[in-house]
């Protein structure tokens, strides 16, 4: 693992967890910020500190390189990684832009990948998407998904200040929109193109408790609407520095019914409540059926699903088939977000079919 901390972070708060309660793994290296810091995890984790990416990947014992550093350190880590020949698993925002993430994209072909957008790994958006898929609610009319954030307008921490930046690749747009919409668009299937307002309402926010203001040129208020793949239309507002608590919902209406899942905090973090009605029925709540968890003593904790991607990787890795998100999905996510910035630059709407996405970047 690289990034991975004696005291804190991501990657011993969450990741180490979801590969012990997934089975199968074992922590085999470390990289670290500094000597001094890859020592002190060394010895809390009981795994060998290397001096580097190249190191630790080309270590005969290590079978996969789990990348748990800021988003803008993530190329420089995931490409020697990759040159050793080794599976990478990169947490999300996978790139600062999509040319970074093209790249690397690139440079993986022919090795398993894998990207955290764990949101895809969670029961109920699995559920969601059969239910979808199986016609509870008939020929899909529209999709509507509201999803809030109280960072990006709050107090911000020093070691935080990088997701102000709009040029890091860690803003609001990668971070809560990139998680809230993939799995929404999961269920529904993907947009077929886009057109975007966004805003940045908070351009100063303060230091911690510093008095200090601190500016911010990251978007916190992003409206999309686009068309879906039967013509059916979805809308979406990711919200920033709110003043409530973190929230998800989802409405998908069709000719035959409506579903609607909502969250009390980011989706892919928090548990996914569903209430579903047909024709003529009021909306009730209804209940995940047993076969798609695999954890459940797990249900409600902030690991949930990325224990749920963990199965995956480890399942994919022993030959059975995909089913976590691999580069190429992260690079598909990122045209996205690419064509939100270039929407709300100019007022046109843009074209996310295959096609006509690489015409517009070769042309740029």
């Amino acid at each position: 693992m690289v990034g991975l901390s004696a005291t804190g972070g991501w990657g011993r708060g969450a990741h180490l967890p979801a590969m012990a309660a997934a089975g199968g793994f074992e922590l085999r290296g470390l990289v670290a910020q500094s000597a001094a810091s890859g020592a002190a995890a060394s010895a809390v984790h009981g795994a060998p500190s290397y001096a580097s990416v190249e190191e630790l990947a080309g270590a005969d014992d290590v079978d996969l390189v789990v990348v748990t550093v800021k988003t803008p350190l993530h190329r420089d880590v995931v490409l020697p990684a990759l040159s050793a020949g080794k599976p990478v698993f990169c947490e999300w925002p996978f790139a600062v832009d999509r040319d970074e993430a093209e790249k690397m994209t690139a440079a993986a072909r022919g090795l398993s990948t894998f990207v955290g957008l764990q949101g895809r790994s969670t029961p109920t958006f699995r559920w969601l998407a059969e239910l979808v898929a199986q016609g509870y609610v008939g020929d899909v009319l529209s999709a509507s998904v509201l999803s809030t954030a109280i960072e990006w307008g709050t107090p911000v921490s020093d070691s935080m200040l990088y997701t102000l930046d709009r040029t890091q690749g860690a803003t609001m747009l990668g971070i809560a929109f990139g998680h809230a919409i993939d799995p929404a668009l999961m269920v529904v299937g993907e947009l077929g193109d886009v057109v975007a307002t966004t805003a940045v309402r908070h351009p100063h926010v303060p230091l911690g408790r510093t008095g200090r203001m601190v500016a911010m040129t990251a978007d916190d208020q992003i409206a999309i609407s686009g068309s879906l793949p039967n013509g059916a239309v979805l809308s979406a507002h990711q919200r920033g520095g709110t003043a409530g608590g973190p929230s998800f919902s989802m409405i998908i209406d069709g000719t035959e019914g409506t579903l609607e899942a909502t969250a009390g905090n980011h989706p892919h973090l928090a548990p996914v409540s569903v209430r579903g009605a047909r024709k003529g029925e009021k909306l009730t709540a209804l209940s995940l059926p047993p076969a798609y968890d695999r954890f459940p003593r797990l249900a409600g904790s902030a690991i949930h699903s990325l224990t749920h991607a963990y199965a995956g990787i480890r399942d994919e890795l022993h030959g059975h088939r995909r089913t976590v998100p691999d580069f190429a999905h992260g690079l598909r996510r990122h045209r996205l977000l690419d064509a939100i910035v270039e929407s709300a630059a100019t007022g046109r709407r843009v074209d996310l079919r295959p096609q006509a996405s690489a015409q517009s970047h070769h042309t740029s």
